[in-house]
Order: structure tokens, then sequence, then C-alpha cells
């Protein structure tokens, strides 16, 4: 297993790929996404076992996508089989890396309790708007940095995990420690990469609807509309493509087995 050093302006090429792959196929990529989309949502509104169960099932979904990607850019066909049939690639490691996320995850938050009595903590675990909007007013600044600091290497362990599990049918404790490897070495590559996701999901879209919304007042829920629609089709397959970009230039496709 051997994870290369990449330059920085990589992260943008994973982005450009990511856009060349669904070009190829659009539409099935685009309902691949959904389908992975509406199925968390359902678990997750589930009572009592939804969010667990969706918590498992996220890492074999997640491969489902970087699957149909490789065989987009392989010209091969892809469907719903492609989303969930990798879910039996080595399911036992991809199901504990999921209840391994979940505990990290509450564990994280629940030490953020230390800085703000438990309120962001609450505000995550919210069932509905009315808890919510009960603690909008609280400072989660210092608990949301805090957060963030301790998810990040959390983060590096578990980007390439699933997949490096399912394809190269690496246990647990090793796929956890060549992904943060390979994300640590290549720390430059994913600044730029976050750089061009938060410009290409976030400050284009929302620059583009403000626009609109100053010349059209009128028609705030029209305009939202437009400008969300492409964002669920078009941004959302690129994004989950360049996933699979950032796995094959990073581990090579020569090493999947």
């Amino acid at each position: 297993m051997r994870a290369q050093t990449l330059p920085p302006v990589a992260g943008w090429g994973w982005i450009l790929t990511g856009f060349a792959i669904f070009r190829r196929n659009p539409i099935t990529l685009g309902m691949l996404v959904l389908t992975y989309w509406f199925t968390v949502v359902f678990l997750n509104v589930l009572p009592y076992i939804g969010a667990l169960v969706a918590s498992l099932v996220i890492p074999g979904l997640s491969v489902g996508l970087m699957q149909a990607a490789r065989q987009v850019e392989r010209g091969l066909p892809i469907g719903v089989q492609t989303l969930f049939g990798s879910m039996k690639e080595n399911g036992r490691t991809l199901v504990a890396l999921g209840a391994l996320y979940l505990c990290c995850t509450l564990g994280v938050l629940g030490l953020s309790t230390l800085f703000d009595g438990g309120d962001m903590f609450r505000f995550m675990m919210a069932s509905n708007r009315a808890e919510r909007a009960a603690l909008e007013e609280a400072d989660f600044i210092t608990p949301a940095l805090f957060v963030m600091a301790l998810m990040t290497p959390v983060m590096m362990a578990y980007w390439f995990a699933p997949v490096l599990a399912a394809w190269h049918r690496l246990t647990l404790g090793r796929a956890l420690f060549f992904s943060f490897v390979a994300c640590w070495m290549n720390w430059r590559a994913f600044l730029v990469y976050g750089v061009g996701l938060m410009l290409l999901a976030g400050v284009v879209p929302g620059v583009i609807l403000g626009l609109l919304l100053l010349v059209f007042p009128g028609a705030a829920n029209f305009i939202t509309a437009i400008v969300t629609m492409p964002m669920v089709l078009i941004i959302a397959p690129t994004v989950f493509a360049s996933f699979y970009a950032c796995y094959r230039d990073i581990f090579g496709i020569s090493e999947i087995v």
C-alpha cells in the first residue's frame, strides 16, 4: 500500500476530474446521489435506531458512489445495484467504521460540553425545530472550534478508510492508519481541495442567489429553487465523483484488487 505525495494544485484537479466523470453519465450519477440521500434521510427518521443504522451503512454507501464513479470513468454501466452492492465488500469492517465514526463524533460533541454546558450537543441532537430554536442564541464559537480541532484527525483517518477496507481488504486499524497518513502527506492538496469545494458549493451559489434576489425580490421561492436544483443534480454528483478522483490519484488505480 503506497500513497503518493501530490502538489497542491492536485486538489483543484480532483474537482475538475469529478466534473468530467459526472459529464459522462449525469443522469444516472445524479439519481444515485439522490438515492443515497433519500436512504440516509429515511433511516434517520426511523424512531430509536434510525440514526444508528444510518451511521452503520454510510461507509458502504459511500464506497458504492465511488464504485459508480470508477465504472463511469471506465465506460461501464452503473445502476442502483452499484450503490448498494458495495456494502457486501468487507462488510463487517465497513459497519465497524461507521460505528467507530459515530462513537468518535458523539465523544467529541460530549467533550464540547466543557465549554458551553452542553448547548451545542443539545443543538446537534435536537429532533425538531422548536428544540433548535431554543438554543439558536447560544454562543457556539468556542465549542465549534474545539469540535473542529478534534474532528479533523478523525476525518483524516476516516476519509479513505471505507474504500481501503472495501477495495483493498484492509483491516479496520490498517484502513484508518493508511487513510490518516495519506491525508497528512497531502495536506496542501486537501487545503486547495477544501477551498475549491467551498467556492463551488457555497460561495458561488450564494453570490448568484443573492444577486438574483436583489434583481427579483418578489420571486424568492422560485429563485431559490432555480439555484438549489443545480446544486443537487450537478454539484453534489461532481463532489462525490471527486472523492474517487482523490483516491485514484493518491493511491493509484493499479493497486485495486
